[in-house]
């Protein structure tokens, strides 16, 4: 007997797929058109083919803005994931603390991206703000609008604060999948604490860490609205990261067909280094297991 095949379960998705469309294919190809052609107003456009996309790749403003960007993601992923991973461990397991910790935990996750640069904006202040104010009580010159060092140290404080928490959710929803009966039979072997978190939790959390790690790359990498609110790219152009760089050429300046190439150059980087990413992770965790 034939098996009859119901396609009627592509209606339940159709609005997604609408929603896709509408949200990202059609703005994808006016950024695309963008990027081949020059206007000089009055919906006139000239074709350029390549020209915009040669004149990015030879831009040093565009590979020193790539230079920054890669060392911000560098340095918040070697904060973050073992500082993540460090608080999972050391989180209650169960009872009212643990869910205390994982409340509270989540609270900065929840604060809008444009708040959280306005706090922080704020809280560095040396006039008004508590952490500018102390440092210079202290002694500490600290002055994130005129020095290179302060800013880049507080965009990164400010990012470290906002998104570890989310590192260390997911490390501890791999700690909370471990059975009971590992930790038993390594406690009837006399393993050490670290043979424990070396051969028991880290490959039991390596799922969870290596999502963690992608998704903390690429919102670091798209980082926009924190560093911009809080030192608007400077001093200088110190903390002009891709995304700022980017907002700056096409609203700033209004030069869309390079703006447009160098959009579409930002998002193949970020889905390269994410494969990169994913690739290494996922042969690492195969060998693992």
């Amino acid at each position: 007997m034939e098996k009859t095949v119901n396609q009627k379960a592509w209606f339940l998705i159709l609005p997604v797929l609408i929603l896709v469309a509408f949200s990202a294919v059609i703005p994808l190809m006016t950024v695309v058109n963008y990027s081949v052609q020059d206007t000089f107003g009055q919906n006139k456009f000239f074709w350029v083919g390549l020209e915009w996309f040669a004149e990015m790749l030879a831009s040093d403003r565009m590979w020193d803005a790539l230079g920054r960007q890669l060392m911000f993601s560098a340095i918040i992923l070697a904060i973050q994931v073992p500082l993540g991973v460090f608080v999972a461990l050391n989180m209650p397991k169960s009872g009212f603390w643990s869910s205390f910790c994982l409340v509270m935990m989540s609270l900065p996750l929840l604060i809008p991206w444009n708040v959280v640069g306005t706090i922080w904006q704020i809280f560095g202040r040396v006039d008004i703000g508590l952490l500018g104010y102390t440092l210079d009580a202290l002694g500490i010159s600290y002055n994130y609008t005129q020095n290179t060092f302060a800013a880049w140290a507080t965009i990164i404080v400010m990012d470290v604060w906002h998104w570890t928490s989310l590192v260390a959710l997911l490390a501890f929803a791999g700690l909370k999948s471990i059975p009971d009966a590992y930790y038993q039979a390594a406690k009837i072997d006399q393993a050490s604490r670290w043979a424990i978190f070396r051969y028991i939790e880290l490959p039991k959390m390596m799922g969870v860490l290596m999502i963690a790690i992608l998704l903390r790359f690429m919102d670091s990498f798209m980082i926009y609205t924190e560093p911009f609110v809080v030192t608007g790219g400077g001093p200088g152009n110190a903390t002009t990261l891709l995304s700022i760089d980017l907002v700056k050429m096409a609203l700033g300046q209004f030069d869309l067909g390079p703006a447009a190439a160098f959009s579409i150059m930002y998002y193949l980087v970020i889905l390269l280094i994410s494969w990169v990413f994913y690739t290494v992770m996922t042969n690492l965790d195969n060998k693992g297991g």
